[in-house]
């Protein structure tokens, strides 16, 4: 990367406009790992610091405003700030930030996630995704009394033992660094879109719970469609296999009701975080009240079995849930859903018209409020701006050049946007036709960039 950069009028483009971000990084550097606290905020040579945000813009440091994609890693449907979630964070502060209590508004945000999702039968809150999908694997294993789980390569479940390997590598499910093997080879690890594959597996009658991203990949940057997960839906309710639905990105974004609603797919199980707490940390497993029952003393008594234990200092925060039942009645009530996905398309459409105009072979494609962009891949030609997903394996969807998209996203920085390192992105109902047109401008700026280094044919 050291040697890509060298010499990148790029590179010094950045650091002349973001000098306080360098100054916060080189303190990071001796307080945090890598300097950072998440690993997708790892950029080098460092990534901006933000000050503040609002709606869809967000400004850093140095004062550089930004239109934001990166959108709160997913969270932030509503954009920053919507008055309707900060009045009610506001009020809830000020009657406390905990109380080791019941309190009304946890009961506010079950029903609030009740009225979108006809599958929650009952929830458990939890503090993060990650928590939602180990109790998730939990209560299938001791439901079915089956010991295997079956995941799909690339699909990211949060960052717990059973999910630590195959999302960007261990793709044979062999166990990752601080993993015992003994509890890898209770994860299996097919193809997604597989459909003999997963017969196969399910096969073997051992299989407590499937568990997948309903649309695709990091949320469709490898499309799974509908007609697939209809069959699979089919297929576990054959096998006696949970189907358990990780919502935490799709939730609430795909449709009011997620990409179950969307799909017309009922899960065992499913898990959902980020925009299911309005920004803020909180997150839940929701389903079959037979399968959350595991979590009740009075069920559990009666059938004679011990009780599934679930601690959590932080769940059902009472400023977690006031945020989240404002923002999820803004969603049931308005069109924000449907409207953030179509200012997707519409950037989708604009970016993919630059591309053409540029003589670009890469294409930005991309399902609901998400997009991504595909830079080519070896044996795969792309009409500019006209790149068809649906049909090429997850290696070539997930085969970004690691060089060139990073100086890719340092070239859209420096033209004021924030997208992942994938180069994609969440689109917000706050996202307008001018960030979709600036949107459009930058990239063909950074192409250009890019053009003048000797990193595109001209």
């Amino acid at each position: 990367m050291d040697d890509l950069l060298s010499n990148s009028r790029i590179l010094s483009a950045y650091r002349a406009r973001t000098p306080g971000s360098a100054e916060l990084a080189q303190q990071a550097a001796t307080l945090f790992p890598s300097g950072v606290t998440h690993d997708s905020r790892h950029l080098e040579p460092y990534g901006v610091y933000v000050s503040r945000a609002q709606g869809p813009h967000k400004w850093d440091v140095d004062g550089n405003k930004y239109v934001d994609f990166y959108g709160g890693h997913g969270a932030l449907l509503l954009g920053h700030g919507h008055p309707a979630v900060t009045a009610a964070v506001a009020e809830a502060l000020a009657d406390g930030t905990h109380f080791g209590a019941s309190h009304p508004r946890e009961l506010a945000w079950a029903r609030a996630v009740q009225r979108l999702v006809p599958s929650a039968e009952r929830v458990r809150f939890t503090s993060s995704g990650t928590e939602a999908t180990l109790m998730a694997v939990r209560l299938s294993r001791a439901f079915t009394g089956r010991p295997v789980l079956l995941r799909f390569q690339g699909h990211f479940h949060g960052w717990h033992d059973h999910m630590a390997a195959g999302y960007t590598s261990h793709y044979d499910g062999s166990a990752t660094p601080g993993v015992l093997a003994e509890v890898a080879a209770q994860s299996i690890l097919i193809p997604p879109n597989d459909l003999p594959a997963l017969r196969a597996a399910l096969a073997r009658g051992d299989i407590a719970a499937a568990i997948l991203e309903p649309t695709g990949s990091s949320f469709g940057q490898v499309p799974i469609g509908a007609e697939f997960l209809r069959e699979m839906r089919r297929l576990t309710e054959e096998a006696g296999t949970l189907l358990i639905m990780d919502e935490v990105v799709s939730g609430f974004r795909a449709t009011k009701g997620g990409a179950q609603a969307a799909y017309g797919v009922r899960p065992d199980l499913c898990s959902f975080a980020k925009i299911l707490a309005g920004g803020l940390p909180g997150a839940a497993v929701a389903g079959r009240k037979d399968i959350l029952d595991q979590l009740d003393f009075a069920v559990s008594a009666r059938a004679g079995r011990e009780k599934i234990q679930h601690q959590g200092t932080f769940n059902a925060n009472p400023v977690s849930a006031a945020a989240g039942t404002a923002a999820l009645t803004v969603i049931a009530e308005t069109d924000v859903s449907d409207r953030a996905s179509a200012t997707a398309a519409s950037l989708r459409a604009a970016v993919n018209a630059v591309l053409a105009e540029e003589n670009v072979g890469w294409g930005m494609y991309g399902t609901f409020s998400g997009f991504h962009l595909f830079m080519g891949a070896a044996g795969v030609t792309v009409p500019p701006g006209a790149f068809v997903p649906e049909g090429l394996p997850m290696a070539v969807l997930k085969s970004q050049p690691a060089g060139l998209s990073h100086k890719l996203r340092l070239a859209l920085l420096v033209n004021g946007v924030d997208v992942n390192g994938r180069i994609g992105g969440f689109v917000s109902a706050t996202h307008t036709e001018d960030d979709v047109a600036h949107t459009a401008g930058a990239f063909r700026e950074a192409v250009r960039m890019l053009r003048a280094e000797g990193e595109l044919a001209g």
